[in-house]
């Protein structure tokens, strides 16, 4: 089958590396694949076999997302919206997809609402009509007001034949951070968290016994880095590393203080591997980051981003702080000595056994999908 997935990242990488997998998953099981991408190129991401169509490139303006800026960081215009919305239902009616689906939309991305709208009409005109699906995180932003949920809900029902919600309902329901009306439960299909294979031990063993500072792929974190560097002053016992991202990273590092109690460094490819030695893990709480502590089985602390009106990696870690050997901290809380009792606390708690969390959701939204599709037929 022809499967089309349109997603746009603003800030951060999440989204598009979820969707990526998505991609990957189905291309594994024999389908074409086109992926359609709104947000800045990102370096080094291997798409594979997959087709890649990119859209005119936007971002966030910071953490507002109602403030759409080009690459340039100017203000986007209305004729370089009007061109993605021509070439974004262009590349729908020439790929005349089975499947698509909208990464977030219609439960975020209301920025650029009349985009996927456009998207998603073009899809009803298309004969036969593709199956249409939503694809979401574990945690959403709430709606600030019922009358944009109830919005979304017409919107589903208009057209959308299923939402998959890649999570583990014995974690994270989709109701802990979202209004779930009787006519939206039943479309929900919960696939498991879209996480790729567990990585293996690092074959240099690096990270062994270390704190492993994170947060993320994208320009936020900086408070954590310094207090984490202030943190690894009083822990001497204990050596701590900090993997710095974005595409300013070099700039970044440059501007911490350097401390001989501290590795500091670009993040890296094999993050996942040196997990599987290290102590503990300090991070923001962002869905690919949560995942890899979940599956390498680390004690870790979460300092959820939380600027603005963000709420969603508090949400998640609230969830995940239940789990043993997790702790959160805010980052109005955050002090180094704070941070090292955290990271004690957790390195001291008993480990997390007997928890059989599902991790196979980019799979299982290729077995939905395909079902769906086939019972058209």
């Amino acid at each position: 089958m022809r499967v089309m997935i349109a997603v746009t990242h603003l800030l951060g990488t999440g989204h598009l590396r979820r969707a990526l997998a998505l991609a990957k998953a189905f291309a594994d099981n024999g389908h074409d694949v086109l992926l359609a991408t709104g947000g800045l190129p990102l370096p080094g991401l291997d798409f594979g076999m997959i087709r890649l169509v990119q859209l005119a490139p936007l971002q966030s303006d910071g953490i507002n997302f109602t403030r759409l800026l080009d690459t340039d960081g100017t203000p986007a215009t209305d004729a370089l919206l009007a061109d993605r919305r021509t070439v974004l239902c262009a590349t729908l009616t020439d790929f005349a997809p089975d499947i698509l689906i909208t990464e977030l939309f219609p439960f975020g991305r209301r920025v650029l609402a009349d985009e996927f709208k456009a998207l998603l009409a073009a899809a009803t005109n298309l004969g036969p009509r593709p199956v249409v699906l939503a694809s979401i995180r574990d945690i959403l932003a709430p709606p600030s007001k019922p009358a944009k949920a109830e919005q979304t809900d017409q919107l589903i029902e208009q057209f959308y034949d299923a939402v998959l919600v890649h999570s583990d309902p014995q974690v994270t329901s989709l109701d802990q951070s979202w209004p779930v009306s009787a006519a939206l439960a039943a479309r929900l299909r919960y696939t498991g968290y879209v996480a790729p294979d567990p990585a293996g031990p690092h074959p240099k063993a690096t990270g062994t016994d270390e704190v492993l500072v994170s947060a993320g792929g994208g320009p936020v974190g900086t408070r954590l880095f310094e207090t984490a560097l202030a943190a690894a002053r009083l822990m001497p016992d204990r050596r701590w590393r900090l993997l710095v991202g974005g595409q300013n990273a070099g700039e970044r590092i440059a501007s911490l203080p350097t401390d001989d109690r501290a590795t500091v460094e670009p993040a890296r490819p094999d993050f996942r591997q040196m997990l599987t030695h290290a102590a503990a893990s300090v991070s923001l709480c962002g869905y690919n980051t949560a995942l890899d502590v979940l599956q390498a089985g680390i004690p870790a602390v979460f300092v959820p981003f939380d600027d603005g009106n963000e709420v969603e990696q508090t949400l998640r870690a609230r969830c995940l702080s239940h789990l043993p050997g997790i702790a959160t901290l805010r980052t109005g809380n955050l002090t180094p000595e704070r941070l090292c009792a955290a990271v004690r606390q957790v390195i001291a708690a008993p480990a997390r056994t007997g928890l059989k969390l599902r991790f196979d959701g980019a799979a299982q939204s290729v077995a939905i999908a395909e079902q769906m599709a086939k019972a058209r037929t």
